[in-house]
């Protein structure tokens, strides 16, 4: 039972912060490193998911500015002007390298909502997404092997 919540809280914890609630997954991944209550295994790969999950949102949400414009979205749902288009920007200038950088605490979710108002391809989205993120929990992940 206390793998099954410890997951769950890594899942809920993985899938929000890669929306634009406020969330902090990182430090509930370590925090449940330090704790050993679930294989790292299992962890990294729940939290990997969950992760992109959350950015799938976002990318639905892109789609949906696409369709009818940003104020289609209930008012809580909206990126923030500025980010967005700084997320634009990137996206312009860098192209599908640049959702490699997804998990960035402040150009990261706007990315994500841009590739989807651009329509770009779920597939591909999700790989870039995956890959990213994942390679964020394997270096934490990393760091906490290495400190112990």
């Amino acid at each position: 039972m206390e793998t099954l919540s410890s997951l769950g809280l890594m899942a809920g914890a993985a899938f929000v912060a890669a929306t634009l609630l406020p969330a902090q997954s990182e430090a509930v991944f370590v925090g449940l490193l330090v704790a050993k209550t679930v294989d790292p295994l299992l962890l990294f790969a729940v939290a990997s998911i969950a992760n992109t999950a959350g950015s799938v949102v976002n990318w639905w949400l892109g789609r949906l500015i696409a369709k009818g414009g940003i104020e289609r979205l209930p008012s809580r749902l909206r990126p923030d002007p500025a980010r967005f288009v700084k997320a634009q920007g990137w996206f312009a200038r860098f192209g599908w390298p640049s959702l490699l950088f997804a998990w960035l605490p402040i150009g990261g979710d706007p990315l994500t909502f841009v590739a989807g108002s651009l329509n770009y391809p779920l597939g591909r989205f999700v790989l870039l997404v995956f890959i990213g993120k994942a390679a964020r929990y394997a270096l934490l992940w990393a760091g906490w092997v290495a400190a112990s």
